[in-house]
């Protein structure tokens, strides 16, 4: 065994056991392990990983653990995969969330971005669907994150749907890219104007008489008009609008 020194930073320090918060702590680890390997052998998923800098120069994942060296970890705040590949520009961003996001993938919906979202999703589907088409994925298991061939991931520390929305608006500054309105909340699927006329066979006497504006869904068929319920989803819209306000206390991972 060798030992190093690790400093984590930032909202890193809510995946540590309390004592190893905020302060530099030596760690024994294999002598052939990987700063990927020590790293999450701590409990940090490597998707959380902004800069990463062994004796104050930059390294990467990959690269081998020496004994005596000291590690600083930093949190992941800008837009690079973790193994530094390029990102596809925030416009283009796609998601998948796992089976416990139901609610955030609703509201990433709602904001105009495509977002995979399937209750019975098994991890190895999850991760093949992520790889496939270039996803992030969202998810509040860790170890599912640790997993090499997830690229783009982030973990969700908020447990209120709401609350997750707003903490990944802040990590990933999404609030300039939304198009909101677009996509169907149920099943993902472009929304299309539908004229009066046409909806008025698929919607309530009562909605035909007081509303003119109508989308339609040509996957699952809902329609959707601008009644109460789109009222809060705007009010929730607008929301992401706003100025952040100070960054809330991350509670533990």
């Amino acid at each position: 065994m060798a030992t190093a020194t690790f400093r984590f930073h930032g909202e890193l320090n809510a995946f540590l056991a309390r004592a190893r918060r905020e302060c530099a702590f030596t760690h024994a680890f294999a002598r052939d392990a990987t700063l990927k390997h020590a790293i999450e052998a701590l409990g940090v998923p490597h998707t959380e990983i902004g800069q990463l800098c062994v004796d104050g120069a930059p390294a990467d994942l990959d690269r081998p653990l020496g004994d005596g060296e000291r590690v600083d970890i930093h949190p992941q705040r800008a837009r690079q995969a973790a193994n530094g590949a390029p990102a596809p520009q925030p416009d283009r961003w796609r998601f998948v969330a796992d089976a416990h996001l139901g609610g955030l993938a609703q509201l990433l919906r709602l904001a105009g971005f495509d977002t995979c979202y399937d209750n019975h999703y098994r991890d190895d589907e999850l991760v093949a669907l992520a790889a496939r088409e270039d996803r992030i994925v969202l998810t509040r298991d860790r170890e599912l994150l640790k997993r090499r061939a997830i690229v783009r991931g982030c973990y969700l520390h908020a447990q209120q749907p709401a609350e997750q929305l707003r903490e990944l608006f802040g990590r990933l500054d999404l609030a300039p890219h939304m198009r909101p309105f677009r996509l169907c909340l149920r099943c993902n699927a472009p929304l299309h104007p539908l004229e009066a006329a046409a909806a008025a066979s698929r919607v309530p006497p009562g909605i035909r008489q007081r509303h003119r504006r109508f989308a339609a869904c040509d996957v699952c068929g809902r329609v959707f008009w601008e009644g109460s319920h789109w009222r809060r989803m705007r009010t929730v819209v607008d929301a992401m609008r706003a100025p952040p306000a100070d960054a809330p206390d991350i509670p533990d991972a």
